[in-house]
């Protein structure tokens, strides 16, 4: 299985507003950036985008690091909550309607078809690839307006 490394990154202005994403594939010395966005969105709708679109990107199965600064899109997969609210027919544990059912429906079907590991990062801190990211998000939407 390939070892693939995906940064990603989320980006709104306002939230809801115009947003972007950005993503970038690593493949040895192989690197390619993906971005894209919306005119009315939230910024964890991007930041699960970003990695629905880089995880999407792949050809076949991969064991895939995957870097985020967005604890949502961690937390959500990490500590099993995304499966719990899909399980629960899209309900938290208080009942109410878990946001963004149809991101979190295809990320749990491309982490079924991908070895992902989520690693965290702080955003804004000086990590190359994560800046870069919060780049091709921000420039994005900045078209949008």
């Amino acid at each position: 299985m390939k070892k693939v490394e995906l940064y990603t990154d989320g980006a709104c202005s306002g939230n809801p507003g115009p947003g972007g994403w950005g993503a970038i594939l690593k493949y040895g010395v192989i690197e390619k950036e993906l971005c894209g966005g919306e005119k009315g969105t939230t910024n964890n709708r991007m930041e699960l985008t970003a990695a629905i679109e880089g995880l999407s990107a792949l050809k076949e199965p991969c064991s895939v690091t995957l870097y985020s600064d967005s604890k949502y899109l961690v937390d959500g997969m990490d500590k099993g909550w995304a499966r719990s609210w899909q399980k629960n027919g899209w309900k938290k544990a208080d009942k109410k309607p878990a946001l963004n059912p149809d991101l979190w429906q295809r990320l749990i079907e491309l982490f079924d078809r991908h070895e992902v590991t989520l690693v965290w990062v702080k955003g804004h801190a000086g990590n190359p690839y994560n800046e870069r990211c919060d780049r091709l998000a921000v420039s994005f939407y900045q078209n949008l307006k």
